[in-house]
Formats: structure tokens, C-alpha cells, sequence
């Protein structure tokens, strides 16, 4: 095949993806409500007819240059490497066709013959682009063969039996040192398959596989790769802006499969590069999305990460990101996922003491304290952030500060009255509640001085109508976790569970069944009480009213002071303490 018949068969300049313009094989567009997922949002049909779609250009691209072969080009690549006949040919695309096909269909013999292929392509490639460096026409076949046998490797994804054999012939080291490839599409290739071959369902199929897969990629710090590859992609051509998706998708299918990865990928850049992406300018897209989404998998469990994204400025970052929603609501249900995993992920870096500070210093108390007014969308996701940065006693200063800003003004009528929820409220009654009465708690316990002062002289003004709230959330809230005490005690025992995990595991049941909330509200009854007598007389005058006992709050609230968690140990015992002293006093 001479250069000319070869530009006439492909576009100049670098190879397309397989099957950009084949109709016949043309992908689905994904569901809006899958943009954001794993490998582009598609599901296991449309991952199949991609193999097949690939196959079949694979045996049609092999006819086509058998049929240009009496041009007599002696330079063809074709006569010289070891080939697969076209009856192998035909039985992977019957594999990738029907997954339930002879399992000796794609063995190791033929992984060793694809291998070889690749190998020898790969050689004759970067042979050609060092002899003819400056004529790209020249080494545009070896490129276009290079680019086909990476296509034909998609075969290895669907028996992961096999990865053992391709990490052993050094087929995946040579597969990753191609992200480095001068030619972005060869990169781009490389990392669609191995998005695939990385797929958790693939992977789940054979744990001897997933295991050697896993070490070696792990070896060859395949993150630090990855995100090098990230930073010379440009988005704005279609094919790297899928490459940059498939790249957060093996990191999303890595992490699922081995959580050290979520340490790793932090610290060999990935992170850094998320905040950057974010950062940028560009309108909102889904690898905006992706991005968030990956950003909340780093952060969420690893206090490192958390730490690491602070001294990377991300908690700026992301004051910066969410400040646009202040005034305006995001303009599609993909834009509201993605405004509500950054609140999930500052919410996860606040976790961090030294993010409190940096949270406390960026101003976003008056960010969040600004969105509670607005009354758009993003006031839930503000009650949310303001509940993790006062919690605990690294919730001090921002306590304080936001007494200072004017915030009981914002957060008291929101306690009077919870929103009704809509198709644009995310969070329900129950959470609104939660959240308000955490942050009124945590106030509590936090302020000092002047801004406690003022804390207290909320409930006894308008003639206690605070106080009046507070019991009626009590009792609504006692109903609740009655009604789920009532159905713990009818549940047949488990044999299986010994005693102390089914305590356990009902005491879970029952903070998520309204116990949290219960206690937080019964905490806030404690703390006013004590120091407000007529606080005090309006409390027992009500719940007399009601036939509700003073004895119930004592109970719920010595059963919290017991079941304080792991945390700092001083901490706890101070708590304890402080909580039976409210106790012993009402």
C-alpha cells in the first residue's frame, strides 16, 4: 500500500477512534441522568457493541489491505508480522459477539500471538517516527496498525483469566509507557481499553486476575501516568475530552476495587489536577461532573487527602465554585449533582481542624450565611456545611464568628419554620431539621461570653416561642424513635449476630430513625433550661400539658452521653460530664 491509498483510507494527520463515522455501529448517546457514571455513563449491552463494533472493524480494516495487496508495497507491515489469520479473527469478534462462547476461543496462545503483534507495531512505530521525524505522512501507517492491534487488545477485557499472562509478557508495561505516546490518539486508545480492562464487574469474574492486574499497575504508578497524560489533553476536541473521562473512570473503577488506590491517586497529582479543572473558567460539562465525583471519593474516608487538599488551597477552591450558586440555581439536573458534591466535599475537608481555619479565613461563614438568605437551591447544601464547621470543639471560632456576622438572624427562622420541600429542595424535612438543631446545639455548647448571651436571649423572647418549637419537635421526634423501638422489639433475633453487635446495629437503627435528631433537640432543652428559670417553668408547664415526661429527656440524654463515639478521649470525658451535670440540674 502505497502513502497515497493510505490517506485515501483515513484522514490525514493521526488516526480516528474506531468507528467515529460507522453508522451502523454508532453508540447511544448516554441517558442525562447517566452523564457523571463510570465509562461514560454506558451500561453492559452498549460496553459490548463497542468490543463488537471494534472487532468488526478489525476483520474489515484486515480484508481492506488484503485487497490493496497487489499494489505489491513490500513495505507493508502486513507480510512481515506474525499475523492473525482471519479464522482467529473471526472467532474474537464470535467471542465479543456472544459472551457465552467456547472458552477456548481467545486462549493463551492467541494473547501471546496478539501481544506479539502489538510488540513488533509498536517497534516498527517508533522506528518510523525517529527515521522520518519530520515527514508524518511517512510513519502514519505504522501509527494507523499501532492504533488498530490496541483495538484488537480489547479482546483480553472479556476473560480477565488472562491478566496474569499479560502483565507476565510485559504486554501492560508496554501498553502504559504508550500514554506518553507523541500522538494524543495512541494515548487516548490506550487508556479506553484499559478503562475496560479495570472494569469492577470484569474484575470481579477472577481474583487471581484482579490481583496481578492490580500489583502491577500498582507497580508501574499508574496514577502518576495517568494524570500526565491528563495535563497535555485538550478538552476541546471530543476524542481527549472522552479520554479525559475514561481517565477518571479507571480511577473510579481502581479505587473500588482496592482503597489504598485513593491515597495513591491523591498523592501522585490526581488531586492537584482535579482542583485545577475545577478552577478553570469553562462552562459547566460532565467532566466537571466526574471531576467532583472523584474529588468526594479522595476526600471522604482519607483525613491525609483532606489535609493535602487544604494546602492545596482546594477549600478556596471550592468556596470559589459554589460562590456562583449563591444568587443563581444550576440550569440542568446534571449541574445540581455536581453543585451538591462540592458541598459534599467541602463538608468533607472541614472534617480536617486545620480546614476549619482556612474555611474560618476565606469567609465562608458569610458565603453559607448569604446562601441561607437567598432561598435558591444551594441553601441546603449551606445548612449542611454550617452543621460540619461548628460541630465539635474545632467548632469554636466558627461558632462564634457567625453570632458575630448576624447568623442567629438566618438560622432561628429556619428553626421556626422548616421549608416545604420541592422538585428544587435536596434535602427533606427530617434533614432541614436535623441540620438547624445541630448547629443551634453546637452554638451552644461553643459560644462564650457576649455571643452566648445573645444564643439564650432568643428563647425567651416573643413569649418563648423557641421554647414552645423545641417541645413540639421533642414530641415529634419521641413518636418517631417510639415507633422504632417498637419495631426492634418485634423483629425475630438473629442467631447468627452475637449480643453486642445487634445492640449495635439497633442503636444505628434508631439514630437514623430520628434518635440524632431527638438528642440534639433535647440537648438544646438542657443547655437553656439551666440557665433560664423561666425557660424551665414554660418547659414543664408544656410537657405537662402534653402527658410527656421530664423523665424521657433525662433518659435520652444519659443514654448520648454514653454512646459519644471513639473521638479524643478528654474530649469525650468532658462531654460526658458536662452533659450528666445538665442532667442532675433538670
Amino acid at each position: 500500500m502505497d502513502i497515497g491509498e493510505l490517506l485515501a483510507f483515513k484522514p490525514e494527520q493521526t488516526p480516528k477512534r474506531p468507528h467515529e463515522d460507522d453508522d451502523d455501529f454508532a453508540l447511544p448517546e448516554p441517558a442525562p441522568n447517566d452523564i457523571g457514571k463510570r465509562g461514560g455513563g454506558g451500561d453492559e449491552k452498549a460496553k459490548r457493541m463497542r468490543r463488537i463494533a471494534d472487532a468488526k472493524e478489525t476483520a474489515n480494516y484486515k480484508k481492506l489491505h488484503e485487497g490493496n495487496s497487489g499494489s505489491g508495497s513490500a513495505g507493508s507491515t502486513f507480510e512481515f508480522d506474525p499475523e492473525l489469520t482471519e479464522e482467529e479473527r473471526l472467532n474474537i469478534l464470535k467471542y465479543v459477539e456472544n459472551e457465552d462462547a467456547e472458552g477456548d476461543v481467545l486462549d493463551e496462545q492467541g494473547l501471546k500471538k496478539l501481544i506479539l503483534v502489538f510488540e513488533k507495531r509498536n517497534l516498527k512505530n517508533q522506528e518510523m517516527r525517529i527515521k522520518f521525524s519530520d515527514n508524518p505522512e511517512k510513519f502514519m501507517e505504522s501509527e494507523l496498525d499501532l492504533h488498530t492491534v490496541i483495538q484488537e487488545l480489547k479482546a483480553v477485557a472479556t476473560v480477565p483469566d488472562l491478566y496474569p499472562l499479560l502483565v507476565e509478557l510485559h504486554g501492560l508495561h508496554s501498553l502504559l509507557e504508550l500514554l506518553a505516546h507523541q500522538n494524543t490518539d495512541i494515548a487516548v486508545a490506550v487508556v479506553d481499553l484499559l478503562q475496560e480492562v479495570t472494569d469492577v464487574d470484569i474484575l470481579g469474574e477472577s481474583s487471581d486476575g484482579a490481583e496481578s492486574l492490580i500489583d502491577a499497575l500498582r507497580k508501574e504508578q499508574i496514577c502518576a501516568l495517568l494524570v500526565q497524560n491528563l495535563e497535555r489533553l485538550n478538552e476541546q476536541v471530543k476524542e481527549e475530552s472522552d479520554g479525559v473521562h475514561n481517565t477518571l473512570a479507571i480511577v473510579e473503577n481502581l479505587t473500588e476495587i482496592d482503597g489504598e488506590f485513593v491515597r495513591e491517586a491523591a498523592t501522585q497529582g490526581l488531586l492537584a489536577w482535579i482542583l485545577k479543572r475545577l478552577k478553570g473558567k469553562s462552562p459547566f460539562d460532565p467532566n466537571k461532573l466526574y471531576c467532583s465525583e472523584i474529588l468526594s471519593i479522595l476526600i471522604q474516608t482519607e483525613n491525609e487527602n483532606r489535609l493535602l487538599l487544604g494546602t492545596l488551597d482546594g477549600v478556596d477552591v471550592l468556596l470559589q465554585q459554589l460562590a456562583i450558586y449563591k444568587r443563581h440555581d444550576p440550569a440542568s439536573n446534571e449541574e445540581q449533582e455536581y453543585m451538591s458534591n462540592l458541598f459534599n466535599c467541602l463538608c468533607s475537608a472541614l472534617m480536617a481542624r486545620e480546614n476549619r481555619d482556612r474555611f474560618l479565613n476565606g469567609e465562608g461563614l458569610q458565603l453559607m450565611n448569604l446562601m441561607l438568605r437567598e432561598k435558591k437551591m444551594s441553601r441546603n447544601g449551606s445548612l449542611k456545611v454550617l452543621d460540619h464547621a461548628m460541630a465539635g470543639p474545632d467548632g469554636r471560632e466558627n461558632c462564634n464568628k457567625f453570632v458575630e456576622i448576624l447568623g442567629l438572624r438566618t438560622i432561628f427562622p429556619l428553626f421556626m419554620k422548616t421549608p416545604k420541600r420541592n422538585k428544587q429542595r435536596l434535602l427533606s424535612v427530617d434533614e432541614h431539621e436535623e441540620h438547624v438543631c445541630s448547629v443551634i446545639a453546637s452554638m451552644l455548647r461553643n459560644c462564650k461570653g457576649t455571643q452566648r448571651q445573645r444564643m439564650l436571649a432568643k428563647f425567651t423572647e416573643n413569649d418563648h416561642e423557641k421554647v414552645d418549637r423545641l417541645l413540639e419537635l421533642h414530641l415529634k421526634y419521641l413518636a418517631k424513635v417510639e415507633a422504632i423501638d417498637k419495631e426492634i422489639d418485634q423483629q425475630p433475633k438473629d442467631a447468627a449476630i452475637d449480643e453486642d453487635e445487634e445492640a449495635e446495629n439497633n442503636y444505628i437503627k434508631r439514630l437514623t430513625g430520628g434518635l440524632f435528631t431527638l438528642q440534639r433537640i433535647d440537648y438544646i432543652l438542657l443547655e437553656v433550661s439551666a440557665t433560664t428559670e423561666s425557660v424551665k417553668q414554660r418547659v414543664l408547664q408544656i410537657l405537662n400539658l402534653r402527658g410527656a415526661s421530664m423523665k424521657t429527656i433525662r433518659s435520652i440524654m444519659r443514654e448520648y452521653a454514653g454512646n459519644l463515639g471513639d473521638g479524643d478521649t478528654e474530649w469525650r470525658e468532658q462531654e460526658q460530664t458536662h452533659i450528666l451535670s445538665l442532667v442532675d440540674r433538670f
